[in-house]
């Protein structure tokens, strides 16, 4: 039995989960869906997928506070869970998978995994980092971080501050605290590292070598510099891109706005604050471009106008192959989604995964980056207006699109699971 928890608290990770849910279906896997539950809980319903909430479930605010706590937006002294949640959700996950019978677990940035998978016994496979795993950082491609935890990195050179962080990312032991004070308590590993909460005993890495820079060989054949900072000893496989493909309809309305005349900007900015994303739409809609808002957890329908239009949860693969251009925050899923359609970006990340994934698509020229701080002083306007007239931005797009076409993310990820779990 495998079981899948993603983390509801999130879209994409929730959209992840259910794509490599299918996948192992298709292929006759036994599975399990667990969850703590969360704001986008509903789209596993929707899915008509069985699953099970294990230990208390997360309401739309603390869901709001997870997020907030993540790496690059919480402070660095904390570990997203309190330490009676990771105590109480080990327990209960660990009971959960003896009970069941689970044989191995997949996460989406469902972190009580890392403790109640060792109290188990059993292996775990991790998705949440996407392309921040270390072979990556080990080479040095993360970008220098926007707004550094660490100020003296706000004061040095960029290429130097870039060379320092991704070297010191690699053992900080940021964000582990409480997960360590709970792993003693349990008699279990520790976490040493931000980098070992990232990964897993086998990291599925979602992106296609030619747009990560690093190949199958050398990505598969990878063992850590730093070992002492990971657990056990952890290893790499490509799957390629994994993104939302949500089963639901374009609404009407919708449709008879994709359908208008004049460019259109489709602005899905899902984990951002709600005053972010009213002065971004406020400064797309300067530039004479329609925008298609994707509202999910903000009320913004005051915002509407003859060339806006907000709606909530939007089949993103759907909307997207039809617009000009998407302004996004950096999640993987949404800059795969983008660029699986073609459509070029601008990205306003907010923490370093999300930094690393515009920076991909920036160097191919797919993207510009414009952290969120500096949004301010019409930045996105002059973007939109400079995307919208210059087609090589487009053109970068439908080069990834090509190599996006060739790949199955979610099925190649359920072929490395069943591969992994059949030589144990």
């Amino acid at each position: 039995m495998i079981c899948l928890m993603p983390n509801c608290a999130y879209l994409s990770e929730t959209s992840r989960m259910l794509a490599i849910w299918k996948a192992l279906e298709a292929r006759g896997a036994r599975t399990l869906i667990a969850t703590h539950g969360g704001t986008y809980e509903r789209l596993i319903r929707e899915a008509g997928a069985p699953y099970v909430i294990v230990g208390p479930r997360m309401d739309d605010e603390r869901c709001r506070r997870f997020v907030a706590s993540g790496p690059g937006l919480g402070s660095p002294d904390q570990s997203i869970y309190s330490d009676e949640e990771l105590r109480t959700y080990a327990r209960a996950e660990a009971e959960m998978f003896r009970h069941e019978g689970v044989t191995a677990v997949v996460t989406g940035f469902t972190l009580t995994p890392l403790l109640s998978t060792r109290l188990a016994g059993i292996p775990l496979f991790a998705e949440h980092g996407g392309s921040f795993v270390p072979p990556v950082v080990e080479r040095n491609i993360p970008p220098a971080m926007a707004r550094p935890p660490v100020a003296i990195f706000r004061f040095m050179p960029r290429g130097l501050a870039r060379l320092m962080q991704n070297h010191r990312v690699l053992d900080t032991d940021l964000y582990t605290s409480g997960f360590n004070r709970i792993a003693a308590e349990l008699g279990v590993e520790p976490v040493p590292s931000l980098m070992a909460i990232m990964t897993g005993d086998i990291t599925l890495v979602t992106e296609a070598p030619e747009v990560l820079g690093i190949s199958r060989e050398e990505m598969e054949a990878w063992t850590p510099k730093r070992p002492k900072a990971l657990r056990g000893h952890p290893r790499m496989r490509y799957v390629g891109p994994i993104f939302a493909e949500l089963d639901l309809p374009v609404p009407e309305r919708v449709e008879r706005f994709l359908g208008g005349a004049g460019p259109l900007v489709f602005a899905a900015l899902t984990s951002t604050e709600e005053g972010l994303v009213r002065e971004v739409v406020r400064q797309v809609a300067r530039s004479g471009a329609r925008v298609l808002v994707a509202g999910t957890v903000h009320a913004l329908a005051d915002l509407e106008s003859d060339r806006v239009m907000v709606e909530g949860v939007l089949p993103s693969h759907l909307i997207m192959p039809r617009v000009d251009l998407a302004v996004i925050a950096g999640g993987q899923g949404s800059v795969q989604c983008a660029l699986a359609s073609g459509a070029p970006i601008i990205s306003l990340p907010i923490q370093p995964e999300q930094e690393l994934n515009a920076h991909l698509a920036s160097e191919r020229g797919a993207a510009i980056v414009i952290p969120p701080h500096r949004v301010g002083g019409n930045r996105v306007h002059r973007a939109v207006r400079r995307m919208l007239r210059d087609g090589r931005y487009r053109k970068a797009a439908q080069a990834i699109q090509l190599i996006y076409a060739t790949q199955d993310g979610p099925g190649r990820a359920a072929e490395v699971i069943l591969e992994e779990l059949a030589r144990t």
